[in-house]
């Protein structure tokens, strides 16, 4: 299982939100199928079929609690699975 999979597990499973790395998480979501833009720290990402756009920004190089919440909560929403 690679970090992607650990990090799309970790996320799903409520664990600690505030333990999230920035970075991973850009990561899934591209693999999920979002396209990104940045502005400045603002990464926005959207998906054609998705209501919710998914406005993140870093904190320490981690994602906040409250963001990684509304990824959760898109994921299960749409039934999100990870793309080979």
């Amino acid at each position: 299982m690679g970090n992607q999979e650990k990090l799309y597990q970790h996320i799903l499973m409520r664990r600690s939100d505030a333990n999230v790395p920035f970075d991973g998480l850009c990561a899934l979501l591209i693999r999920l199928g979002f396209g990104e833009r940045i502005r400045g720290d603002h990464h926005i990402f959207t998906m054609t079929g998705v209501e919710e756009i998914l406005n993140l920004q870093p904190k320490s190089g981690k994602g906040k609690p409250y963001q990684i919440k509304q990824v959760r909560d898109v994921i299960l929403k749409y039934n999100l699975k990870m793309e080979d």
